[in-house]
């Protein structure tokens, strides 16, 4: 520290650096919670509304063209917002994430006509536990977590690749190691992602358009791995009807 320097200075900055970190993933998990909330009111009518049987043969389990299209929506929708972030501007990336919760919503109403809709519910809140403590352990290690955020996006592609795998072959057995494996994965991908956030939220300038965009994208991002751990944790632990 230069000698004409005072320590206040730096005091006073990292303190501002501080609340500018704060502020930014406060705004990522506001608008991850609101996404959540827009998939569960989505998904909750296209139930009641009968939507639902537009999408799925009730009878059959099979789903319809309109089904399919729902259902590879989503994926759309991450390479809109990802490829064109540049581009969009962070009200129209807003929009985006938000049409990407509901469509999110109406494909995960499938869920309602496999598990009792109590074990959704606790499986739900067994999911939000997890999450909060491991967003927390990431936010507040002093533990890089980088080189573990490379294994887990190996181990990620490996499940993607068995779970392909077992659509054909269709082994109970394979399917719980595989929701097993799912469950560690995400897990440890929430505390990798929280941290990956307070570092960007470090570099960049609160309340800024980037910012703005930045956080939409960190919002998506911790919202995929909340909706990924509670899918796995259904397949373990929910009931089915």
């Amino acid at each position: 520290m230069n000698e004409f320097e005072s320590p206040q200075i730096f005091e006073e900055s990292f303190v501002e650096d501080q609340s500018a970190v704060s502020k930014f993933i406060a705004n990522v998990f506001s608008w991850m919670v609101a996404g959540l909330a827009v998939t569960a009111c989505a998904s909750y009518y296209t139930v009641e509304s009968g939507l639902i049987s537009q999408l799925y043969n009730l009878e059959t389990g099979g789903m319809s063209m309109l089904g399919w299209i729902v259902m590879l929506s989503p994926l759309g929708f991450i390479l809109a917002m990802n490829l064109g972030f540049q581009r969009w501007s962070s009200t129209s990336l807003t929009l985006l994430f938000l049409a990407f919760s509901g469509i999110m919503g109406m494909s995960l109403s499938s869920i309602f006509l496999v598990y009792t809709l109590s074990s959704i519910a606790q499986v739900f809140v067994i999911t939000a536990a997890t999450f909060a403590v491991m967003a927390v352990v990431g936010y507040t290690t002093n533990t890089d977590l980088t080189r573990f955020g490379s294994l887990l996006m190996m181990a990620l592609i490996g499940i993607i690749i068995a779970s392909f795998v077992n659509w054909f072959i269709g082994s109970a057995q394979l399917d719980y190691i595989i929701s097993i494996g799912g469950v560690l994965v995400f897990t440890g991908l929430i505390a990798y992602d929280t941290q990956k956030l307070k570092r960007i939220g470090a570099g960049v300038e609160y309340g800024s358009e980037a910012g703005s965009k930045l956080a939409i994208l960190g919002a998506t991002s911790l919202y995929l791995d909340f909706i990924n751990l509670f899918l796995f944790l259904l397949r373990l632990l929910g009931r089915r009807d």
